[in-house]
């Protein structure tokens, strides 16, 4: 049993380092490896399976309210780049640039693109002429680079995957209401089915995206107590299109500017399922994006009828993801091995078992074991699916409400933040001396001024002047 518990002892507990139970847990579930290139991650079979869900999941929800996927180059000529200069301000520290193609220096340097405003705004100046051509909302898939100086897998690496979407719109009405449907879907997702919960608001000017008029973002709580920015989307207004000479002819034939949004979610978001749900076994993967949903395995497979029984099973259970270890290791190595990976429900078949007519079903996120009729297998199954589902959410949600609090004087604040990691909620004038100032002292960045406010207090948090929002505040990745 020794060697069988060998994959579990190799984690760091997460109460002893979670930095290092973090890098063990993404390496022993052999999501990514290391790679040559400095920065930048091996994403391995297990860790772009749950990607690839991730994508299947949010291209369906896309597509379900009028979203078009494109593909754009990864190359961004420097004089396109500095168009607008917000944004080029904004991204000059993490370009990557090309200065060569083959043995010939280039005329102008190329930049690896971080973002794609500018590649979507020189396509939409020369594609939008009509009232009739809007609105334009497209979406690509497509990797980033941006070249940061501290790497985390999947937190920040030079290179990354995600999707960005880029709308055109008539009416600053219709770019605002396209902002906020794209920031709820993506609440909507993480929710349902990443079940991780999110504060839905509004960044800060100093922590808004670069050349945006407004900035909303979904922040989310990690076991940790640090916050995670999951997903973002930016009302551009009309200042990218005057940059790029983007107008079309309204119905009076007279020339308007379009106004724009953008929105993106990226692999960080493995890394959120990874701190949010995890424990010190392993992954734990909420049903809807595991790769795997069930593993079936066999005690005893070389005994007669063994691996046969295991094979109707899985057969009974075609309508999931499920998969059956019938590999030379002990049980044992198994069960750790399915753990570390997060699979939610381990089925185990045995002689004795079979004799009785049932099987074993545990849970990955609880240990709990049941067993379960043969003749039952299939119904029980699917509802313990969604028992696990909808419980990985209450418990990450009862972990945010635990880790929230309130702060009405500094000294609270301070306090709070270096003994209690967590969101801190507190009133804010609205300045960014303020903003600033709390950053220096605590090491806390403002995370949203959520939707839903409250009014904790009549003065800021810093200055002791008027109030006129309540911010989530906390340290963050």
């Amino acid at each position: 049993m020794a060697k069988d518990k060998k994959l579990v002892e190799a984690i760091t507990s997460m109460d002893v380092d979670f930095a290092q139970w973090y890098t063990d847990v993404v390496k022993k579930a052999e999501l990514i490896d290391y790679s040559s290139v400095k920065g930048c991650m091996v994403i391995k079979p297990a860790g772009y399976a749950i990607w690839e869900n991730i994508q299947k999941e949010l291209d369906g929800r896309f597509k379900e309210v009028g979203v078009e996927n494109v593909y754009m180059p990864m190359f961004i000529p420097e004089s396109l780049l500095e168009k607008e200069k917000d944004h080029v301000e904004g991204f000059a520290p993490e370009v990557a640039w090309v200065t060569y193609g083959g043995l010939e220096p280039l005329t102008e340097r190329l930049c690896v693109r971080p973002t794609s405003e500018t590649l979507f705004c020189d396509f939409y100046a020369r594609d939008i002429h009509s009232y009739r051509d809007l609105p334009k909302v497209y979406n690509q898939w497509c990797s980033v680079v941006r070249w940061e100086k501290t790497t985390r897998p999947f937190l920040r690496s030079r290179e990354f995957l995600w999707q960005e979407g880029h709308t055109a719109h008539a009416t600053a009405e219709d770019a605002q209401a396209r902002t906020e449907q794209m920031l709820n879907l993506y609440a909507d997702f993480c929710e349902e089915v990443l079940a991780m919960p999110v504060i839905r608001g509004q960044k800060t000017d100093k922590e808004k995206f670069a050349g945006a008029e407004a900035t909303y973002t979904i922040e989310a709580l990690m076991h940790d107590g640090k916050a995670l920015q999951s997903g973002t989307s930016h009302n551009f207004g009309d200042g990218f299109a005057k940059a790029f000479e983007i107008q079309y002819s309204d119905k009076e034939n007279k020339l308007q500017y379009v106004h724009q949004t953008s929105w993106g979610m990226s692999t960080r978001l493995i890394g959120g399922i990874i701190m949010v749900h995890g424990d010190d076994n392993g992954l734990v993967l909420p049903p809807r994006i595991a790769p795997v949903q069930v593993m079936i395995v066999p005690i005893q497979q070389s005994k007669e009828g063994v691996l046969e029984k295991a094979a109707e099973i899985k057969s009974v259970l075609s309508g999931y993801r499920v998969k059956v270890d019938d590999t030379d290791k002990s049980p044992g190595w198994k069960f750790a091995e399915s753990e570390m990976r997060g699979i939610p429900i381990r089925v185990e078949i045995g002689p004795k078992d079979i004799e009785a007519g049932q099987a074993i079903l545990v849970r990955r996120d609880t240990h709990e074991k049941t067993a379960v009729s043969l003749e039952e297998i299939g119904q029980k199954v699917g509802e313990l699916l969604e028992t696990i589902q909808h419980d990985m959410y209450e418990r990450a949600l009862a972990h945010r409400e635990a880790h929230t609090y309130e702060a009405t004087d500094f000294d609270t604040f301070t306090k709070t933040i270096e003994e209690k990691p967590g969101f801190v909620k507190a009133m804010w004038c609205g300045c960014q001396e303020c903003e600033d100032k709390i950053k220096e002292l605590t090491g806390a960045t403002s995370r949203c001024m959520p939707f839903k406010q409250e009014k904790l207090s009549d003065t800021c948090i810093c200055c002791g002047k008027p109030a006129t929002k309540m911010v989530y505040w906390g340290r963050a990745y």
